[in-house]
């Protein structure tokens, strides 16, 4: 595809916005998922969180501890993941801009619904970093493929995004946020750092981590984007949704580990 960047970006959003696309996934339904979720009634559950929470009148639940205990229990064990990477667009601004507690809020906010879109795909919330969410989907603990799950997600979460979150904060006069989504897949080793089974912090190590953060960075505003190694696991139908990106190597420059050659990444554009 020879549009702009940020032209793919845009064509994107619209798909998964719209309503006339008949192969759009709607908000949590998971291609391969056994249940239907309504996604109408699952907005407007967003948005009273948004605004009890804008309102001080509510307080998220901790959503790492299911993560933490599927880790500590697999700890040097090494398994297949697609790993997501979703982070704010433009938080310097706000961190420069707005008070403290109204910054505290949106970014909580913000990183909590995106943990709950996560976790309503059985996935595992690994951590907040700074305006970054973390989220990894296991291959053997999920009955659809997880490539087309990590994908879902990410719809999902522009969704929640656009059609939830940013009208809230809007009738707060609080800025809309922008997101990039970087997704990849492949082994990655459970380690722990520290030899308290129960305290010691845990976490996942793998080329996969890393490459999905890179993949993040290179993403335009509410842009998806996945790397080969999980693209080439997606279904068919769902390959459809994305655009091989011609990349100049003077910025992207990261070889694949299994052919030696750069290393492919994909744009999502949606379905027409």
């Amino acid at each position: 595809m020879d549009k702009p960047p940020d032209e793919i970006a845009k064509q994107g959003v619209v798909s998964i916005l719209s309503q006339k696309s008949p192969n759009i996934v709607d908000l949590m339904l998971g291609r391969g998922v056994e249940k239907v979720v309504d996604s109408e009634t699952l907005i407007k559950e967003v948005q009273s969180r948004v605004h009890q929470a804008l309102n001080g009148d509510f307080m998220y639940a901790a959503v790492t501890e299911e993560s933490e205990q599927f880790l500590r229990k697999r700890v040097l064990q090494s398994m297949d993941m697609a790993v997501l990477f979703i982070d704010l667009v433009g938080s310097t601004s706000m961190i420069l801009n707005l008070p403290k507690e109204k910054l505290a809020t949106v970014f909580t906010t913000f990183a909590q619904e995106m943990a709950y879109v996560i976790k309503r795909q059985d996935g595992f919330v690994l951590k907040f970093v700074g305006d970054a969410v973390i989220g990894y989907f296991v291959a053997e603990e999920l009955s659809s493929p997880v490539a087309n799950r990590a994908v879902t997600c990410a719809e999902s979460m522009l969704k929640v995004l656009k059609v939830g979150i940013n009208p809230i904060l809007k009738e707060h006069d609080l800025p809309e946020l922008k997101v990039k989504i970087g997704i990849d897949y492949g082994e990655n080793t459970i380690v722990r750092y520290g030899d308290d089974p129960q305290e010691a912090h845990v976490d996942i190590l793998g080329p996969s981590v890393s490459m999905a953060a890179k993949i993040q960075n290179l993403s335009q505003p509410d842009q998806i984007m996945v790397g080969n190694d999980i693209y080439i696991k997606l279904h068919n139908s769902v390959k459809e949704y994305f655009v091989c990106l011609d990349l100049d190597e003077s910025y992207w420059n990261y070889n694949s580990s299994k052919t030696g050659e750069i290393y492919p990444v994909y744009a999502y554009v949606g379905k027409a």
